[in-house]
Parts: C-alpha cells; structure tokens; sequence
C-alpha cells in the first residue's frame, strides 16, 4: 500500500513536473496540507498564500495521529500516515484537472484577445492609412495655395504693368506733343526774328547814310528827304501776338490729369474696399407699404399708394424704411447705395431691435441708439446717431450719385463714404463717442443694411428710387 501511495505520488509530481503553465493567470493549489499560489506570469514558480480559515482546521485535525491499539498495548502512528499519503494523493490530482481545464480557457481567452487585438490592428493600419491620405490631400492644397498664389500675383503685375505702360505711353505722346508745339514756335519766331533783323539793318544803312549827308550841307537836305522818304518805318505784325505755345492747350491738359490723378486714387482706395464688397438684397416682408422691390430685390421706389399686402410683424407700418435680408455679424462688409434719384434720403446701418409699429424715435434711422445714418434732407447732409447729428464735411456742391457703407464688425467701425470720390463723409468709432453722447461704442447685435425714404418737396413730380449697386454694375 505505502509502495503504491508513494507511486501515485511520484505519477503526480511528475504530471506537475511535465505540464505547460499558461503565462496568464493565478490559481490556488493545496499541496501537503498547504496552500500556494500557482503565479503563472512568473514562469510557474509556486507561492504561498494565506489559508482559509476552515482549510487550516481540517488540516490540522488531520495531523492529529490516531491512537490504534496494538497487542502490545502501545498506539502506532501507521494510519495516520497511510491517511496523509491518501490526501496527498487526492490534492495532487485536484491539482492537474483543474489546472487542465483553466489551460483550456485560459487558451480560448487567449484566442479572443488575439482577434481582438488582430481586428485593433487592422482599425489602425485603416486610421494610419486614412492620415496618410489626409496629409497628402493638405500638402496637394497647399502647393495649388502656392501655385494660385504666385498665378494672383503675375496677374496682378501684369495689371500694374499694363497700366505703367500706358501711363509712360500717353506721357511719351503728350511730350512729343509738346516738342512739336515748340518746334513750330521757334520755327515762326526764328522767322519773326530774321525780318526784324533784315529791318535793322536797313534802319542802320538808313543812319549810316544820313550821318554821310549831314557832313556836306548842300546834300545834306536832298540826301535827308530821299533816305526818309524811302523807309518807313516798321510795325509789329498782328500774326506776332499768336506766336506762343498754346499755353491754354496745356492748361487744360494739366487740369484733365489732376482731376485723373484724383480719380485714379479714389479708384485705388475704392478698390481696397471693393475687396470687402458684399451684395445687398432688401427684405420685402420689412418695406414700408409705399415702398416697392423689384424681383432682384436691390430697386426701391418710393410712391404715393400704398400697395396691398398682407401686415408682417417686421414690416415698418408708419416710417417709410426698409431693411437689408442678411445682416453682417463678424468680419468686414461694403455695399453702395445710388441715391442719384432720391431728393430726400437716409442710409446707413441698424439692429434688428428698431422699432416697427410706431412712428416714435425708436423706429427712425439715427435718433436711436440702435441705429446710425446718412441723411440728406433739404440739401443739406447730416450723420445722425443716438437722436444726435452733425454736418458732414467735404462734400460739394454737387450732389451724391453713390453712398458707400463700410462696416469693420470686430472692430465696431462704421464709415461712410462719397463712392465717386472716396472722402469720408463720416466715421463711426470709439473716438467720437462723445459727439454722440456715448460712454463707449461696440457693436452688439448683428447690423442690418437700411434705407429710408424722406418726405420729398411739394414741387417734387418723380417718384423717389434708390438702388444697391451690384458689383457687375461697379
């Protein structure tokens, strides 16, 4: 018995000693009354970890030797050993199907991660191949950036280009012009000149002569009358006056290029803001009732009847003013308004806070703090803010054709410009806030284009008509 105890045990060392341990996981074995930890991370190596409390009692119930009587009268410890050399035996092979079956499993678990880290990696070699193909579709655009870029640049050069050559062509023709002009005064006055010469000689002979008289006295009376008699004397001829450059020619050439010269800069700053340029389409549902919009939305006509429509919440029911559709809410925006057939007008900017029901100063361009203008009334132009104007300096006698409404949002400016010429008529900003009885200036709301309509004079016979110029039209 104790051979084929000792036998088992041996069978169950060596299954232990021969079977493979997973890399993952820990187990609890029991193993000659003891407890360890199969820790099988670290190669297999068992570590003792603290019994249970129940596992502690039976083993220490099972040390206890029994007593058996011998003939001798005396205990043998025999069956106590037979005992142990069983619970050895049973825990041994605990131990190997247990562990069999967590090998099992733990080999499935095994499986899943490895899928699971098989489809993680295919995720990635997408995502990696997706990034790939986003960096090369940033640097494609950023060498049509460059390429766009430099194509912008020599069109724009060549457009300078152009215009130095044209520029250096008509000074070149208007100094030949001038060279010629020159050319044929000399050539005249030369002439001029040369018979003014011819006569003094002649006058010179005439003296010469007559001094050679008066030395013999007999002659000298007969000699005198002849030499007098036969020259007379010379007088400016009228054609002399005309011999100059035509000065008055060149005057007007001078005044035709500094009125060019101030064109072609009004021009170029009107350019800058051109580039700004945002087209402005009127909101019908906002138009007064004697206003009407063509189907472009950018013509008003202003009339005596009131069309027949339907009342709208945000239409202006007694002040004839209508508001843009989109309003400008960052950035910079420029739009021009033809006034040229209107005798009496307000243009500027406003919040979507004006009043529409009313004919109070809530509802009027500029006598609110929710809305800034150009108004000309009576011939007179006029800025109004905040129920607050002034006079708006540098314009002429003539009237505006074009109003142009420049709007930096972010910095809370507004200005206001002659479109033909581009003087400022009036500028909005945190300068001038104390004109307009204002502690500060900052744009809060999003700013609506507006229009109005004035009362026109009694003698008036057109109807009024403003317009938003179209960039094509510019």
């Amino acid at each position: 018995m104790a051979e084929k105890s000792s036998q088992s045990v041996g069978d169950g060392q060596a299954a232990l000693s021969g079977l493979t341990l997973p890399s993952a996981g820990i187990h609890g074995v029991q193993q000659d009354g003891q407890s360890f930890a199969l820790d099988f991370n670290s190669g297999g190596v068992a570590q003792p970890f603290p019994r249970s409390p129940k596992l502690q009692r039976k083993v220490a119930k099972a040390a206890q030797p029994s007593k058996v009587n011998t003939p001798g009268g005396g205990t043998s410890s025999w069956s106590s050993s037979l005992f142990m050399t069983s619970l050895r035996s049973s825990h041994i092979k605990t131990i190997c199907i247990y562990s069999k079956e967590n090998v099992a499993s733990l080999l499935g678990c095994n499986c899943d991660l490895q899928e699971q880290l098989s489809r993680c990696l295919e995720e990635l070699q997408a995502e990696k191949s997706k990034t790939e193909a986003h960096i090369q579709s940033l640097k494609k655009r950023k060498a049509d950036l460059c390429r766009r870029t430099d194509m912008m640049k020599h069109q724009v050069h060549d457009c300078f280009e152009n215009m130095r050559a044209v520029l250096k062509k008509d000074e070149q023709a208007i100094m030949e012009s001038l060279d010629l002009d020159l050319k044929r005064t000399r050539t005249r006055l030369d002439q001029v000149l040369r018979n003014w010469k011819q006569h003094q000689d002649k006058v010179g002979k005439s003296i010469s002569s007559t001094q050679r008289a008066l030395s013999s006295s007999c002659a000298a009376e007969g000699d005198g009358k002849g030499h007098t008699e036969s020259l007379s004397p010379k007088r400016p001829d009228a054609s002399e006056k005309d011999i100059r450059l035509n000065e008055e020619r060149f005057e007007r050439l001078l005044k035709t290029l500094s009125s060019i010269s101030k064109s072609l800069k009004a021009q170029l700053q009107r350019k800058t803001l051109l580039l700004d340029f945002s087209p402005v389409v009127m909101d019908r549902h906002t138009c007064h009732s004697h206003i009407t919009v063509t189907s472009e939305g950018r013509a008003l006509t202003y009339s005596g009847t009131a069309r027949s429509a339907l009342d709208h919440p945000l239409q202006f029911d007694k002040v004839c003013c209508a508001l843009g559709a989109s309003p400008v809410k960052a950035g910079t925006s420029y739009w021009e308004v033809d006034v040229r057939c209107c005798s009496a007008w307000a243009v500027g900017v406003t919040y979507a806070s004006l009043h529409r029901k009313s004919r109070d100063k809530g509802a009027k361009l500029g006598r609110n703090r929710n809305s800034w203008c150009v108004e000309l009334r009576n011939r007179n132009l006029w800025a109004w803010h905040n129920d607050r104007h002034v006079v708006c300096h540098g314009v002429g006698q003539t009237l505006l054709r074009k109003v142009g409404v420049w709007v930096n949002y972010d910095e809370s400016q507004l200005f206001f410009y002659d479109a033909d010429t581009m003087t400022v008529l009036q500028r909005f900003s945190s300068a001038i806030t104390a004109v307009f009885d204002r502690a500060h200036h900052q744009f809060t709301e999003p700013l609506y284009p507006a229009v109005r309509f004035l009362r026109p004079s009694e003698n008036q016979v057109w109807p009024n008509h403003l317009e938003l110029c179209h960039f094509n039209a510019l």
